[in-house]
């Protein structure tokens, strides 16, 4: 399985903003990031929706990680940010010709839920424990 840009460049903005107090930019998250504003931003957006970040516009805006971000499941944020595609399009155009007895589906299915089963018990709180909170301390200090 393979997580798209959106949820990756997700998982990295709470993972910084869980090793900072004060706000950061998203000029500046998508600087230390290597990731475009404009990408970054739509990302910073729908965790805000998601209750993961505090943001504030204007001048002395900025992002900063939601309070209970801390204790969020991994493996809920993943599902919240990819939503509910399956691992492979069986309805697409042209439809499946094997559809009708296949059991692929249902075996990639049960292993898209055991990815995420795997992930549940970490918290984003666990991905800026020490020693990657040094690497991404750093990373916002560029």
């Amino acid at each position: 399985m393979r997580l798209s840009r959106a949820t990756d460049i997700g998982l990295r903005i709470l993972m910084v903003s869980a090793t900072r107090d004060d706000r950061l930019t998203v000029d500046e998250l998508a600087e230390s990031l290597a990731v475009p504003r404009h990408h970054l931003a739509k990302v910073v957006q729908r965790l805000q929706r998601l209750g993961l970040l505090d943001t504030v516009r204007g001048r002395a805006g900025g992002v900063r990680l939601a309070p209970a971000a801390l204790a969020a499941s991994v493996g809920r944020v993943v599902r919240d940010l990819e939503g509910d595609a399956e691992v492979v399009d069986c309805d697409g155009e042209p439809g499946c010709p094997l559809s009708g007895g296949c059991r692929l589906r249902g075996a990639l299915r049960r292993a898209q839920e055991a990815f995420y089963a795997a992930l549940d018990p970490i918290t984003v709180g666990d991905l800026a424990a020490p020693p990657a909170r040094q690497i991404l301390l750093s990373l916002g200090r560029r």
